[in-house]
């Protein structure tokens, strides 16, 4: 099958959605799909290039990457409306490509929208769009309110939006993108969401051409966390790590990741604390003031941070926001990892409470204390739960989510 995946960010820009585009890519090249990604062009990449894996890459440019500002952070987002420029030069890459199915994600589905699917591009496409997060109806993505999980949307959008955007865009990204969604359900086929946590937040939970596909890890990093599990890997740079146990974070370095609650929970730990790892990206409210006995390091690559995967006595990952489908734990768990999250968001399709993991209610320093303490004691549970973790992951492997894709790009394409 002819396949283009349609996201707004694609590597070398990385994040957990990009990754996950660019390995799916690579898994279904693999499988024997012809598979073309159309993603916005960043700063020192071609606007062509071909991968090892026979993957093309065709960037375009947006009228927002112009207008710098426009739903930007440290770098320019898809707005929740067609951008013009992006609309003309994707429809120059669907001619030339002429894809069976566009798989798209999240709001790069928005400059999609106004290209006929019918004329001149050799027939009918059928379109499948994956949301990794609660933008079908959030403005801000997050479905979060003054720091607790909101049940948006509602008048309540507007001020909330405003906080995030700016008084002008934020209100104007509340219209748009209740404006598009009536657009949207026209063109789509079929709708992914990456954990039953976004189905739900998104309003689309049971609905007819909806279904519930997680994000993946590759095949190959459950056969290497085998080959590795217990053994020093000698291409790994490990010597800032403790030598003995210690407990893992891994993630932005934010309150809504948990870090702050980790922390107290920690400081309530006794004689059982050993030394806290904690690997991620700076961010605005990054504590400065840690306990004796944490380490603190910025965003590692990659390789290294499943090395510290393999060698920690347990990760800790408590997000309080509903994280859609963080792979963090899916990296923790693939490499033979006692685990400890939250009972929220996408931990819940992932965790099975004492049977692959421990899950507390997020925000509860107490209860996170005690599953901490609980871990660092009992070896045997440690153990039970690695195993538990291992078996479990059987379902989210780039192979069984490629399998449910397939039959989701079959739909599309027979409608």
């Amino acid at each position: 099958m002819r396949l283009l995946m349609l996201a707004q960010f694609f590597p070398p820009d990385i994040g957990g959605e990009e990754r996950h585009v660019f390995n799916l890519a690579n898994t279904l090249a693999a499988r024997g799909h012809a598979v073309s990604v159309a993603t916005q062009r960043i700063a020192g990449t071609p606007a062509e290039e071909q991968l090892s894996s026979g993957v093309s890459v065709y960037r375009f440019e947006t009228l927002a990457m112009r207008r710098p500002g426009l739903y930007s952070t440290d770098r320019p987002h898809h707005p929740p409306l067609p951008d013009p420029i992006a609309t003309r030069d994707l429809r120059n890459i669907i001619r030339r490509t002429q894809p069976q199915i566009v798989h798209a994600h999240n709001w790069a589905v928005n400059s999609l929208l106004p290209i006929n699917r019918q004329a001149g591009i050799g027939g009918r496409f059928g379109v499948v769009l994956t949301l990794h997060d609660y933008s079908h109806v959030c403005a801000t993505k997050r479905m979060m309110r003054d720091g607790a999980v909101c049940v948006g949307p509602g008048t309540w959008c507007f001020p909330c939006a405003t906080a995030h955007y700016g008084a002008a865009i934020g209100s104007a990204t509340v219209v748009a993108n209740a404006a598009v969604r009536p657009w949207k359900r026209s063109v789509i086929d079929e709708i992914v969401c990456v954990s039953s946590a976004v189905a739900v937040g998104n309003k689309l939970a049971e609905k007819p051409g909806v279904s519930i596909i997680p994000n993946f890890i590759p095949d190959s990093m459950v056969a290497h966390s085998d080959d590795f599990l217990g053994v020093p890997s000698p291409e790994a740079h490990v010597a800032d790590l403790p030598p003995g146990d210690f407990v893992l974070f891994v993630g932005d370095l934010s309150g809504e990741k948990g870090v702050h609650a980790l922390l107290q929970a920690y400081r309530k730990l006794g004689n059982e604390r050993v030394p806290l790892v904690l690997i991620g990206r700076r961010v605005a409210d990054t504590p400065t003031d840690l306990p004796p006995d944490v380490i603190m390091h910025e965003a590692w690559p990659h390789e290294r941070v499943l090395e510290a995967f393999r060698r920690c006595t347990l990760a800790v990952l408590p997000s309080i926001w509903p994280d859609p489908c963080p792979t963090t734990v899916l990296e923790a768990m693939a490499n033979h990892c006692a685990v400890i999250t939250t009972s929220i968001g996408g931990m819940v399709d992932m965790v099975t409470d004492g049977e692959c993991g421990l899950l507390v209610a997020p925000g509860d320093v107490s209860a996170l204390a005690g599953a901490m303490a609980r871990l660092l004691k009992d070896e045997g549970l440690r153990d039970r739960l690695a195993d538990g973790g291992k078996k479990r992951i059987a379902e989210f492997t780039a192979t069984s989510v490629a399998e449910r894709l397939e039959t989701v790009y079959a739909r599309a394409a027979s409608k």
